[in-house]
C-alpha cells in the first residue's frame, strides 16, 4: 500500500486562523485543493492567491529559499512581491488572464541577502467557483531542465488512475496531487473521452465526478465495467449520494468539496485490496 507524504494533512492542521487567507472552512474548493497539492508535492512550489498576492509555498521552496526565507507553509502577505512573480510580471498578468505560461532561466533571489537562483517557472492559472482567475500556481525546475527538487519515486504499488472532471483546474491539481504520492495519472474532461482512454490503457482506478457534461459518471462507470470488470470506481458528488443510492456496482464517494486525505483513504483502500464489496461502499 502506497505512504502518503510526510506533509499529507499539514494543510488541515495548520492554523491558517491567524493568516491572511483565513480559517480553512470558508476557502473556496480551488484554493483548498491547490494549497493541498502545494504543501505534499516533493518539488518547490508556490502559489499566489487573491488580488493581495497573498503567498502559500512548500517545505521544498522554502529550503530551496534557504535560512533568510520564513518556513512553510506561508500565508502572510509580505511587503515585497513572492520572487517568482517579481522575477517576470508579464507572465504573472498573462496567468492572471487565464493562459499557461512557461519561463525559461528565469533568475530568482528568493531571500534578503541569498545567492540568486536560475529557475525555470512554470505557472497555472486557477479559477474560483464563478469561472475568474482568482491565483496561480507556480513550479519551480532548475535550469539545467532536472527538477529543483527531485519528484519522489513511484511507489511499487501506485495505482493508474483516470481523473474525470470538467473543471480544468481541479482535473489538474488533482491528477498532479496523485504523481506526488507515487500513482500515475492522466485527466479528461468528458465521458466519451474517458471511455476511448479506458479502451487503450489499463487503469485501475476510475476517479469521475457524478455530474459531467453528456453521460453521467455513473453511466461512465457502467461501461467501463462491462469492459473492464475488476476496475475500481470511485466517485465525486457535489449533490451527496441522492444520484448514487441505485447504483448495482461497488464503488466509493467522496463528497464535494472533499479533502485531499480522504481521497488517499480511499486509494490506500484500493491499494490494500479492501475496496471491493458486495455493495456499495462509500467514504
Amino acid at each position: 500500500m502506497f505512504k502518503p507524504s510526510p506533509s499529507a494533512g499539514l494543510a488541515a492542521s495548520h492554523d491558517w486562523q491567524h493568516s491572511d487567507l483565513g480559517p480553512r472552512a470558508a476557502w473556496p474548493h480551488t484554493l483548498r485543493v491547490a494549497v493541498d497539492i502545494l504543501l505534499a508535492a516533493p518539488w518547490p512550489m508556490l502559489l499566489v492567491w487573491g488580488e493581495r498576492n497573498i503567498p502559500v509555498y512548500n517545505a521544498a521552496y522554502a529550503s530551496l529559499a534557504g535560512r533568510g526565507h520564513p518556513p512553510a507553509p506561508g500565508a502572510l502577505a509580505g511587503a515585497v512581491l513572492p520572487a517568482p512573480l517579481a522575477a517576470d510580471q508579464d507572465a504573472y498578468s498573462s496567468a492572471l488572464a487565464g493562459h499557461a505560461q512557461h519561463v525559461a532561466h528565469a533568475r530568482l533571489a528568493l531571500a534578503p541577502g541569498a545567492a540568486s537562483l536560475a529557475c525555470d517557472l512554470h505557472l497555472t492559472p486557477l479559477h474560483d467557483e464563478h469561472g475568474r482567475v482568482a491565483g496561480v500556481l507556480y513550479a519551480l525546475d532548475a535550469d539545467d531542465g532536472a527538477p529543483a527538487s527531485a519528484p519522489a519515486p513511484a511507489a511499487a504499488s501506485g495505482l493508474r488512475v483516470l481523473v474525470v472532471e470538467d473543471n480544468l483546474d481541479s482535473q489538474y491539481l488533482v491528477c498532479e496531487m496523485l504523481k506526488a504520492f507515487g500513482h500515475a495519472a492522466d485527466g479528461v474532461a468528458h465521458a466519451e473521452g474517458a471511455l476511448a482512454l479506458l479502451a487503450a490503457h489499463p487503469y485501475e482506478v476510475l476517479f469521475s465526478d457524478v455530474s459531467l457534461p453528456g453521460m453521467s459518471g455513473v453511466e461512465l462507470a457502467r461501461q467501463a465495467l462491462r469492459e473492464a470488470p475488476s476496475l475500481q470506481v470511485i466517485f465525486a458528488s457535489g449533490y451527496g449520494d441522492a444520484l448514487l443510492r441505485h447504483v448495482e456496482f461497488p464503488f466509493q464517494s467522496l463528497q464535494k468539496p472533499y479533502e485531499i486525505d480522504q481521497l488517499q483513504a480511499a486509494l490506500a483502500a484500493i491499494a490494500g485490496g479492501a475496496a471491493r464489496s458486495s455493495g456499495p461502499s462509500n467514504v
